[in-house]
């Protein structure tokens, strides 16, 4: 029985939407490491490159991808997440207003802060799982972009994706999503009105903790896109040529990975809300975390792979936690096939929302058991 329902975003991301090499018929494409191309006899590009910073053709099978994963109009690859996200801030004319959230990757909140103290935008932050919060720091005309991180790196608070660009757009701002923690696997972020998506594709999208690059989708490709287009060849923000291939390849297996990640955190969090060194669990799926009921209405298939735990006894008892480890890393990053865990506070430094009491897990493809049982013995001293 023919069926015409298109092909499921797993699929397209394994088979990397099918592509294959046009002479040797690979499924796999090469690297390509040129880095200038060659003319035609009358000066012109025809074939459509001309130098690799603004054109690299190792770039098109991944933006492709992430384009149809994201259900967006365009993608772009960049040097690191860090630079996707800049990148869309230094497109802002001077002066404008921008929203952000409180709890959200520290280095950007830094940069942000830096960049407004400069005099080049201006930066409200405010509890972004409020909707009132966020309306109230809004200046219709002035404001020109809402970021929103969601589930928020590392209490994992949840941003209501669809009120959020409704907001924005009625001020007549863009809303910008950093879903890097949700992966287009559980939350397409475009769908619930939102203008820009970035991930920092060091993490899920790429998974193996070997390369650094950023993403950015668009919803539209429309004139404020084309900045951002021209933003990373003038910047220089531009992907290597095996850190591009190392990034498809990772993305194809992708599906698989969040998935498992998905169950095992769960599994590790509902594990750890009953042990008696622990005083709290942030983590999404669970009944009790304040932003679980729009979480479970903008992810599908799950709940994410990171979560938080605070443990009794303050920051020594965590930092000693983590010393015990031994399944788990000691480790900065997540999203990888390795489960990871830090302590964010003192990465953080001053001035950090964090509790000191706090661990942050990014749990990857282990047998769920081994997590559970080590950190236990960790926790239990």
């Amino acid at each position: 029985m023919k069926s015409n329902r298109p092909p499921h975003p797993a699929t397209l991301a394994a088979q990397g939407l099918g592509w294959t090499d046009a002479q040797t018929g690979a499924v796999v494409l090469p690297i390509q490491p040129a880095t200038t191309y060659i003319r035609d006899p009358d000066n012109q590009y025809r074939r459509g490159r001309n130098y690799a910073r603004a054109d690299n053709p190792g770039y098109d099978q991944p933006e492709a991808l992430l384009t149809a994963l994201e259900g967006g109009a365009a993608s772009l690859l960049l040097s690191s997440g860090m630079a996707a996200a800049t990148t869309v801030f230094r497109a802002l004319p001077v002066g404008a207003h921008i929203v952000g959230p409180k709890i959200m990757y520290h280095s950007l909140r830094r940069w942000i802060a830096g960049y407004a103290a400069d005099g080049h935008i201006a930066a409200d932050f405010v509890d972004m799982s409020s909707l009132d919060a966020l309306r109230a720091a809004v200046q219709p005309g002035r404001t020109k972009l809402i970021w929103a991180e969601t589930p928020a790196n590392p209490l994992w608070s949840i941003t209501d994706i669809a009120g959020a660009a409704e907001i924005a757009h009625k001020a007549g701002a863009l809303l910008a999503v950093d879903s890097t923690t949700a992966s287009p696997v559980l939350t397409r972020p475009i769908e619930l009105g939102a203008d820009i998506v970035m991930h920092s594709a060091t993490k899920y999208l790429n998974g193996h903790s070997d390369v650094i690059a950023g993403t950015l989708t668009g919803a539209r490709d429309d004139e404020f896109w084309q900045k951002l287009v021209a933003g990373r060849s003038s910047g220089g923000a531009i992907l290597g040529n095996m850190e591009t291939y190392l990034l498809m390849r990772g993305m194809r297996t992708l599906f698989l990975r969040v998935e498992r990640a998905c169950a095992s955190a769960r599994r590790v969090a509902e594990a750890m809300v009953r042990h008696p060194r622990i005083e709290e669990v942030l983590y999404p799926g669970l009944p009790t975390h304040p932003g679980r009921d729009v979480a479970a209405r903008q992810m599908t298939g799950g709940f994410g792979g990171m979560l938080s735990i605070r443990v009794k006894g303050g920051e020594q008892a965590a930092i000693a936690t983590a010393a015990r480890v031994e399944v788990w890393k000691r480790a900065t990053s997540l999203g990888g096939v390795e489960s990871l865990m830090e302590h964010r506070a003192s990465i953080e430094g001053p001035g950090t929302p964090v509790p000191s009491d706090l661990l942050r897990l990014s749990v990857g493809i282990e047998d769920s058991q081994d997590l559970i049982d080590d950190l236990d013995r960790a926790l239990s001293g």
